[in-house]
Order: C-alpha cells, then sequence, then structure tokens
C-alpha cells in the first residue's frame, strides 16, 4: 500500500460483549456463547448479545423518542460507533465518513411490518423508512453528528471489509482523512433461520460445541447465526493513537456456477490473499483469522486456498512438513454474524497481536505456536463469491 493506514479504535457489540476487557476474558473461554430459543418453529441455537449488550441496546432506544421505531442493526451499529469515536477522540467537529452496511439489513423490523400487512391488509407510516438498508449509516451520522459523506451498502458476507477496503480507497485518494467503517447483522429471526435450515447449513447438534467452525474433518455442515456490530476508526497517516495498522488490503470474485458457489480450492481467497501479500514476506504472517463459517465446503476450501498461497514459499517446519501461519476463527464460539462478521475477526486480530496470546479453536488439531504475533491475516467471503483478505500490523 502506498500510504499507511492507522486504525485508531475498534468497538464492537456481540454476544462476547461489548467492553474490550470483557470480550478479551471471553475469548480465553473454551466455551461458547450459544443459547436455545424458538425460532422458526423450533428450539434453535443462536449467538444472541450477552446481558449487559442488551440492556446497552435497550437504553439507547429509549433515549430518543425516535429510535424506538429503529431495527436493531441500526441501534447495534450506533452503540458501537459511539464507542469507537469516543476511544479514537473524534468529535463532531471533525470530518469523517461513514461506511457501514448490513448483509440482510432491517430483517426484524420488515418481517413484523410484513406480518402486520397480512394480517391488516394495510402497512404502518413507518414501514419503509425503517427498513431501507441505508437506514444504518444515516442514523449513525445523525447519533454522531457527524458532517462527512455516509454510505451503506450489502456486499453478502463480506459486506464489513468492503466497508473498510472503501473507507481506505477514500483515504488514499486524498478525498477524507477519517473513517468509520464497519458492520451490522440482526438476523436472529424465524425467516431468517429457516432460509439457513433451507440451505440445509444450520446446525442442530447437542455437542459440546454445536458449530464445527475449522473443523477440517466433519462431515455435515453446522453453521450457527449470531447479531452484533463492529465499527473502526481509519484514519491516513502512521498515528501515534494507532492500535493496529493496515499493511495489505485484498479482493476477488469467483466465477458462479451456482447462486452460494465456492471453487474446490476458493480461487476467490487465493487471489484476495496474494494481493493482500505483494508487499510482504509471506513467512511475516503469524495467523490468519479465517472466514470458516462451519460449513463443510466452505471451511475446506478456504484451508485449500491457504495452502495453496503460502505452502510453496514458506519455511519449512521442523516435522519436515509446511509451516502454516496458525490459523483460527471466532464462529465456533459465536456464530456467524453475516456482514458483521469481517469486523468481528478484524478486532480478534488485533486483540491477539495486543495480548500476544493466539485464541485457537478448541477442538481443531494442534498447530505449531508462533513465538510471538506480529502480522495477522483476516479473511472473509460471501454469497456471490466476494472475498476480501485484509493483512493487519502492530
Amino acid at each position: 500500500m502506498s500510504q499507511t493506514i492507522s486504525i485508531t479504535s475498534i468497538a464492537s457489540i456481540s454476544p462476547l460483549g461489548n467492553i474490550p476487557k470483557v470480550i478479551w476474558e471471553n475469548y480465553q473461554s473454551t466455551n461458547h456463547c450459544f443459547t436455545e430459543h424458538f425460532l422458526d418453529h423450533k428450539n434453535t441455537l443462536v449467538g444472541k448479545l450477552d446481558k449487559d449488550s442488551s440492556e446497552v441496546i435497550e437504553a439507547l432506544k429509549h433515549s430518543d423518542s425516535k429510535y424506538r421505531f429503529l431495527d436493531k442493526t441500526v441501534l447495534y451499529a450506533m452503540a458501537a460507533s459511539r464507542k469507537a469515536i469516543q476511544n479514537a477522540g473524534w468529535t463532531p467537529k471533525d470530518i469523517f465518513g461513514i461506511n457501514i452496511g448490513s448483509s440482510r439489513g432491517a430483517t426484524d423490523l420488515f418481517e413484523k411490518h410484513y406480518q402486520g400487512y397480512l394480517e391488516t391488509g394495510k402497512a404502518q407510516t413507518l414501514a419503509s423508512p425503517t427498513t431501507t438498508l441505508g437506514n444504518i449509516s444515516s442514523w449513525v451520522a445523525h447519533d454522531l453528528q457527524s458532517s462527512g459523506p455516509e454510505i451503506s451498502h450489502s456486499i453478502t458476507c463480506s459486506t464489513a471489509l468492503h466497508a473498510l477496503l472503501n473507507g481506505v480507497a477514500w483515504l488514499r485518494s486524498g478525498m477524507a482523512d477519517k473513517f468509520l467503517v464497519g458492520g451490522s447483522e440482526a438476523p436472529l429471526t424465524d425467516f431468517t433461520i429457516a432460509q439457513m435450515r433451507a440451505l440445509k447449513i444450520y446446525s442442530n447438534s447437542i455437542e459440546a460445541f454445536p458449530n464445527r467452525a475449522f473443523d477440517l474433518k466433519k462431515t455435515h455442515s453446522g453453521m450457527i447465526l449470531g447479531e452484533g456490530a463492529a465499527v473502526c476508526c481509519l484514519e491516513i497517516g502512521k498515528k501515534e493513537n494507532a492500535i493496529a495498522f493496515i499493511e495489505g488490503i485484498g479482493y476477488a470474485t469467483e466465477i458462479l456456477e451456482h447462486n452460494i458457489s465456492i471453487s474446490a480450492e476458493a480461487i476467490c481467497f487465493q487471489k484476495s490473499m496474494k494481493m493482500a501479500l505483494e508487499n510482504t514476506d509471506i513467512s511475516e504472517v503469524d495467523v490468519i483469522v479465517m472466514h470458516a463459517p462451519g460449513t463443510k465446503a466452505g471451511d475446506l476450501t478456504e484451508y485449500k486456498a491457504i495452502q495453496k498461497v503460502f505452502t510453496s514459499s514458506v519455511r519449512p517446519s521442523v516435522s519436515g512438513g509446511n509451516d502454516l501461519p496458525m490459523l483460527t476463527t471466532n464462529k465456533w464460539k459465536i456464530g456467524h454474524t453475516f456482514g458483521a462478521s469481517g469486523m468481528l475477526s478484524i478486532e480478534m486480530g488485533i486483540l491477539m497481536m495486543q495480548h500476544q496470546k493466539f485464541i485457537g479453536v478448541p477442538f481443531a488439531e494442534e498447530q505449531k505456536l508462533r513465538k510471538q504475533i506480529r502480522k495477522v491475516l483476516v479473511n472473509s467471503v460471501g454469497f456471490g463469491g466476494n472475498a476480501v483478505s485484509v493483512l493487519l500490523s502492530l
């Protein structure tokens, strides 16, 4: 990258909590965050916000009469954004852009409004404005009283990292000096769960670890949905208050065979990782936070892509094989948060670098630990085969 991009803060709200200390403590636990709720006509495991985070959202919802009618995706993004700019030291006097997206958008409100229409034959006055995808960034801008550009988008599960790419592009172009980027998702609704079950990828396991994300030997898919939002503050240049730097970005799209296809060796991931690493000695990459949603094909194809990119040129290991970076994912613990997942993975990567401690998957095969965590590569991909890879460093 021609110019250094600093991440000056990151904030999130998810099943892990909304306070960095609590989030880190939860990451070190080998317990998952799933609880059972009655969705799609049956008891279903999902990753809901923890109790403290739910109270934060409830207080925010009632802090302004206009906020009572907003979808959870908007409220989650607002809560995370408030913390992010506070930690970065931004104020309403700063001119900064906002790009926060969502894969599904206002799913909860849309389903409720549509159900009301089916029952009464009439749509409520606020049905349209409160279910528009552009709601997220515009309401965050209203809440923060910002004056820069506001952008919302949906690029399936890679939405948050596409927001980061867009923020980097604005900064490098000279059109902005600061950008708030991320994703928000609240997909824990009857119809969304039903859609995942229709694809035959939702977990019905009663095992200790019901989401087997990064279990490369699993015989069936077992994805679980989670909810939350995560955003980070980007600034051009190497800032003294930076918590991490973006060293490389990569992106690619597959040629589709069907609506949710990805090739056997995830060509899109191979291309995005190579692009993100084009100016980096890949032996310096110590950790890869995989997308790995828990589906049989998705996890394995991404792993094969990593092997293709790294085994051809990394240093040999003591055992005579190839020394891959340490691999991990957070979806076994919090579920797949769709459009927010990439930024939650960025947060995980930053925390591992800050604490110099690798957070692995408890049921995965043991990996050779690196002495230090210098650089972390974060992957994300969505329906349509649109992959993004981001290289982080301290």
